[in-house]
């Protein structure tokens, strides 16, 4: 994955590339290991909600109530003793 703002450069930087070893340009990215990534006026955007959903529907959770709260509130942790 190659990217920056300047597509000048980047595209420098791919001929350079397939002159050492043969690449291939897959277009604009849209997905990356799971991450969804869109393009906008500001710049990049990545999201991991079709990813998080897939994980969900593979262990069956898709049909679940979400809980009010993920965790206790305040709860404080402590170090195990390992001795």
């Amino acid at each position: 994955m190659i990217t920056g703002n300047n597509s000048e450069v980047c595209a420098q930087f791919k001929q350079y590339l397939n002159k050492c070893v043969q690449i291939k340009d897959l277009d604009p990215l849209k997905y990356f290991f799971g991450i969804e990534v869109a393009r906008g006026p500001q710049g990049l955007f990545i999201c991991q909600r079709k990813y998080a959903l897939e994980i969900m529907e593979e262990c069956g959770l898709l049909g679940t109530k979400r809980a009010k709260f993920l965790m206790e509130i305040n709860n404080k942790f402590q170090l195990l003793d390992q001795n």
